[in-house]
């Protein structure tokens, strides 16, 4: 890339969300779900770029404002993570709206300003408070949440039969009883959790 960028770095409670404010002017798209998939096929060594090392790391996620595709919407965003292009993302949302105020790209008005933020996976409604220049809180509304599948049996290697439920609320997820897979869910089972989790992962996926 030979292109200068803006972007400010930003958290939710820990949570990096780092924002582009300038320098991707806009991508193909008539939809901003369109726009996302346009950089993750045709420009995804902006997202390697922005997140894997020196500049980024493994915990690093970021945003591209772009122009919503909505026009009653205040600006669009596009989230990139390590591993993916979700599209709708809580603590990424709060660092876009704050970032996004707090430099300008949207005017601010205290005690509250409210925005309309099209992320791909809708509009989501957000509620700041601020003082002095600064976003104090972000309060958003997310896009509706549902079920996919209940009590869906997947074959997973070395655990054989699963049940399990998957459902939508900005990425897609897979959940399980822990307990029976015989997890008490302490501290000292955390990396045996990941190892299966990442097996379920797998053959959810499949």
């Amino acid at each position: 890339w030979k292109k200068t960028f803006t972007v400010g770095g930003c958290h939710a409670e820990g949570e990096v969300g780092n924002v582009v404010g300038g320098g991707v002017e806009d991508v193909p798209g008539s939809t901003m779900f369109e726009k996302k998939e346009y950089l993750e096929h045709s420009m995804d060594d902006l997202r390697q770029l922005l997140l894997f090392e020196p500049r980024g790391a493994p915990f690093v996620n970021a945003n591209i404002i772009l122009p919503p595709c909505d026009r009653t919407a205040d600006l669009g965003y596009v989230i990139v993570e390590s591993t993916e292009y979700p599209p709708m993302s809580g603590s990424n949302t709060i660092c876009v709206a704050t970032v996004a105020l707090e430099t300008g790209i949207v005017p601010m008005s205290e005690p509250e300003t409210r925005l309309r933020m099209e992320a791909p996976g809708g509009i989501i409604e957000v509620l700041c408070a601020c003082e002095d220049g600064k976003v104090k809180r972000v309060e958003f509304t997310n896009r509706p949440g549902f079920a996919i599948h209940l009590d869906m049996p997947v074959e997973v290697e070395g655990l054989g039969t699963v049940v399990l439920d998957t459902a939508y609320g900005g990425m897609t997820f897979a959940h399980v009883d822990a307990a029976g897979l015989g997890f008490a869910i302490t501290p000292d089972e955390a990396h045996d959790m990941c190892l299966i989790g990442k097996r379920i992962k797998a053959a959810v996926n499949e």
